[in-house]
């Protein structure tokens, strides 16, 4: 990626094709040396019968440059439309998102004045893999994937980023007090890591008020690793209180491509107006050259941004009557940049980058451990009458038990109603019986089979199961309350 003079383009829609613009006529006034290869998605695409987004011809564009400039997309209301972005990032492998967010004050309005935080988001997991199905009348679910590999890789971005920048503190964000597996493993990982950075201040806050920290006391933030929904989440806290939405740029970056935007979305309401803010594709940008190896094309083309801050020529989106010198449009603004190339800002703190500041990750595969089948959580789709728990144990204690599998629980949505429930328990048709062996034998697929085909004899509708095992002698599954 850093070897690249030619890049791919999209324009995207509502706001996309005049934030491009004005991005691209900087770039080009800076003398960047890029070539563009346009392409188009979004809105129209969709439409014309792809589902994602994008043409193959334009996907192959894509995958050969290997450097994309995007500007926002409308996806169409309604089903079957997958998000562009997601595919993108995930076919790509493009696993971390980088998302700063600094305080301009007082040309932007912020109530932290110092803050300056970059949130490191992992980009390809969790509740993004978008694998959701419905199981009975009333119950849905999606799944939560997490993997050693994908969070070994973000973690240590994070790390080496926060190196590369000259960053003191890297923080952790997850609610591994509930989600002890998935969650739990991605703090796990990263307390393993952090071990090899003693240059690096570490520490780790639960979700929730960690939260609350980002919008209360960003300040106190320096780099922010976090699982893909939840750093979704504070990204978009973090602008806020920085003071615009409009202003914060996003790398989405992988091992061997990466694609460059803002964070905030199409606009269509105001499209077509010349007042849309291009600042935060414009920091898209400057990522985007920092990456390629262009830090003084991206400091020459900042430091003309924040000039532009500073002498308070500004889009209506950040003008302040008592603040700012004059209210522009998209491309005045964009001229005005322009006409500051050479230039840096003498009260806000110019941008200076390292002439190298490559980021690279590597891990190693670790052996696979040795994996037991020890029980099995078959999940039920039953109605029964007043939804009582005790006549599904006892019709499966009686019928359904198998030689090697026995019925141990049952539970409603994580709660244990048989042995033991309360009727005060409120019940769906959605049931998690567990089996296992009284003995503590280890088992194997044959003996879930025989087991199925009881659940199924004793006329019950089995909907999934989910194999409960050891790896290398450990626990690999939740305990449910009782056990």
């Amino acid at each position: 990626m850093r070897t690249e003079s030619r890049i791919t383009v999209a324009h995207g829609d509502g706001i996309g094709p005049e934030i491009m613009d004005a991005t691209l006529r900087i770039m080009d006034a800076a003398n960047v040396g890029l070539t563009y290869d346009t392409i188009e998605i979004g809105e129209k695409v969709y439409k014309s019968g792809h589902k994602s987004g994008i043409s193959p011809e334009s996907w192959e564009t894509l995958r050969g440059n290997r450097v994309f400039l995007k500007a926002p997309i409308t996806t169409p209301q309604g089903g079957g439309y997958k998000s562009l972005n997601v595919t993108i990032r995930k076919s790509l492998g493009l696993y971390s998102n980088v998302r700063p967010f600094r305080a301009y004050p007082p040309y932007v309005p912020s109530f932290f004045p110092h803050m300056d935080v970059v949130i490191v988001r992992e980009n390809e997991e969790d509740l993004y893999a978008g694998i959701e199905h419905q199981q009975t009348t009333e119950v849905v679910q999606t799944l939560k994937l997490i993997s050693q590999p994908g969070s070994e890789k973000i973690i240590r971005y994070a790390f080496e980023y926060a190196r590369a920048y000259g960053r003191k503190k890297v923080t952790c964000m997850t609610k591994d007090n509930i989600m002890k597996h998935t969650d739990g493993m991605f703090h796990n990982i990263f307390n393993e890591i952090k071990l090899e950075y003693p240059d690096i201040a570490a520490d780790h806050w639960i979700i929730d008020i960690g939260s609350a920290v980002v919008a209360a006391r960003p300040e106190s933030l320096d780099v922010v690793v976090t699982l893909n929904l939840y750093g979704d989440i504070i990204s978009d806290i973090a602008a806020e209180v920085a003071g615009s939405v409009g202003m914060a740029g996003s790398a989405n970056v992988g091992m061997t491509h990466g694609m460059f935007e803002a964070i905030h979305g199409s606009a269509p309401d105001i499209a077509g107006q010349n007042i849309a803010n291009p600042s935060g594709l414009l920091n898209g940008a400057t990522m985007m050259l920092v990456q390629m190896g262009m830090s003084d094309k991206a400091e020459l083309i900042q430091n003309a941004w924040l000039k532009t801050l500073e002498d308070g020529i500004h889009t209506g989106d950040i003008y302040r009557a008592n603040r700012s010198v004059e209210r522009v449009g998209t491309k005045e603004f964009a001229d005005a940049i322009i006409q500051r190339l050479g230039q840096k800002p003498s009260k806000l703190a110019p941008v200076k980058y390292n002439e190298d500041v490559a980021i690279s990750v590597s891990i190693k595969e670790k052996p696979a451990k040795k994996k037991e089948l020890v029980g099995v959580d078959v999940f039920i789709d039953w109605r029964g009458e007043n939804r009582d728990a005790d006549e599904i144990g006892d019709r499966l204690l009686n019928v359904a038990s198998t030689e090697n599998l026995k019925l141990k629980l049952i539970s409603n949505r994580g709660v244990l109603v048989y042995p033991g429930g309360i009727p005060e328990t409120f019940k769906t048709d959605h049931w998690r019986c567990r089996f296992v062996n009284p003995e503590g034998k280890i088992l194997n697929n044959s003996d879930v089979i025989e087991l199925l085909q009881s659940v199924q004899d004793a006329g019950f509708d089995f909907i999934k199961t989910e194999h409960l095992y050891h790896f290398d002698g450990e626990r690999g599954y939740s305990l449910s309350q009782g056990e």
